[in-house]
């Protein structure tokens, strides 16, 4: 498709800087976001094209234009799973070291939260740091449908992301982990599924999974107990 195409669908004149363009896509993204227009498939979808002009545009430039200055993360996605910060120590960075040892040690009662945006290409990253601190507000907030309907783009555009694959599994499993506590059993067992079917290989988060799958059995089984 002629990147003409993709100009227009962020409204731009052909030729535009990368500015120019991160700009447009920024207003648009913000615009048809799903969290802006929950249940909404045609925002999605505007959402979703967008994000596929952006990516295009940005290949077609040269890398001097759009190199930028990646920060590796400091965690690979089997141990970028954290703890659920407390509000006093939200925004500050987890140094290395805390990564494995604070989520095997984590209670029960606790939920991961990602710890810092994956790193990528000049045009992933930015979208990726983008969705990240929107996640994040998600998080926060307890919004776990909307950030489901974030992950769930993600994934569309980023199929074989192994960073998004992450963010996709521990959604599902915080959404599967608050409703665990809320005691909605059978909703709560289609997430935790789903965040293990996601991810597998995620040995961290895969304790977490386990650790709220043996507490939804025994719940399960406390009528059967009371009964006899």
């Amino acid at each position: 498709m002629a990147l003409a195409h993709y100009y227009r669908m962020l409204g731009l004149r052909a030729g535009a800087s990368f500015s120019d363009i991160k700009l447009a896509y920024r207003h648009l993204a913000r615009l048809y976001h799903p969290d802006v227009n929950p249940g909404n498939q045609r925002a999605k979808e505007k959402f979703i094209q967008v994000t596929q002009a952006y990516q295009a545009l940005v290949d077609g430039l040269p890398p001097s234009v759009t190199q930028v200055k990646v920060t590796p993360p400091s965690t690979s996605p089997g141990t970028a799973v954290q703890p659920e910060a407390t509000p006093e120590d939200q925004g500050q960075p987890q140094s290395p070291g805390q990564t494995q040892a604070n989520t095997i040690a984590a209670k029960s009662k606790t939920t991961p939260r990602i710890n810092h945006p994956p790193g990528g290409s000049a045009a992933d990253q930015d979208l990726k740091r983008t969705s990240f601190q929107q996640l994040q507000q998600l998080f926060r907030h307890q919004r776990f449908a909307r950030a489901v309907a974030l992950v769930e783009g993600l994934a569309h555009r980023f199929p074989n992301d192994p960073e998004i694959r992450q963010w996709h599994a521990i959604t599902y499993y915080r959404w599967g982990h608050d409703l665990l506590q809320l005691g909605n059993l059978q909703k709560a067992e289609a997430c935790l599924k789903k965040a293990w079917r996601v991810d597998p290989h995620n040995r961290s988060l895969g304790q977490l999974i386990q650790q709220d799958f043996q507490r939804l059995e025994q719940i399960q089984a406390r009528p059967l107990v009371q009964a006899q």
